[in-house]
């Protein structure tokens, strides 16, 4: 199967929401996805994204031979780190361990270095999920601290931990 990143399409939704659907997903990604996630709820997302600010949101469909199996975006911030962007993902449950991550990851940086003025993409994954942890270092995202106590995930006080790539670094 090829892995490939691409725009989301509204034919997308029913895919989206087959892969969102999922309790340990949703487990690693912040709160306001609604759960059960529905094809409506995934209609109404790709259709938020495709009228979204093209120069402050870069969100891209995750496809295995082009059927949508997870998500990633890329998130301009603003004022004084308007060259800096937050990224997040996930890929739906039967696509885990297969280097599917890794793929649209180095391939999302590759396309925000060289298509925006953005310098550095940086994540925060929870300090548990060593699955991501591990794929943001395979695509050459540098360990930067553990951010103690920083989020409450399911009623839990959790650390998170901080990754960041430079755009000289990943040329």
């Amino acid at each position: 199967m090829e892995c490939k990143i691409r725009h989301w399409k509204i034919e997308d939704a029913e895919d989206l929401a087959e892969a969102l659907n999922n309790q340990k997903i949703l487990d690693n990604l912040r709160d306001g996805i609604p759960f059960p996630y529905t094809v409506e709820d995934a209609k109404e997302y790709i259709t938020t994204i495709l009228n979204a600010d093209k120069e402050a949101i870069y969100a891209f469909a995750i496809t295995a031979d082009d059927k949508a199996i997870g998500s990633i975006g890329v998130f301009r911030q603003v004022n004084i780190h308007s060259k800096t962007a937050e990224i997040g993902y996930y890929i739906g449950e039967p696509y885990w361990g297969k280097g599917f991550g890794a793929t649209a990851l180095k391939q999302t940086c590759d396309y925000i270095f060289q298509n925006t003025d953005i310098i550095r993409i940086f994540a925060e994954p929870f300090a548990y999920n060593i699955s991501s942890c591990r794929i943001l270092e395979k695509c050459g995202f540098e360990y930067e601290g553990t951010l103690r106590k920083n989020a409450i995930k399911n009623g839990i006080i959790l650390d998170m931990k901080m990754y960041s790539i430079i755009k000289e670094k990943a040329v």
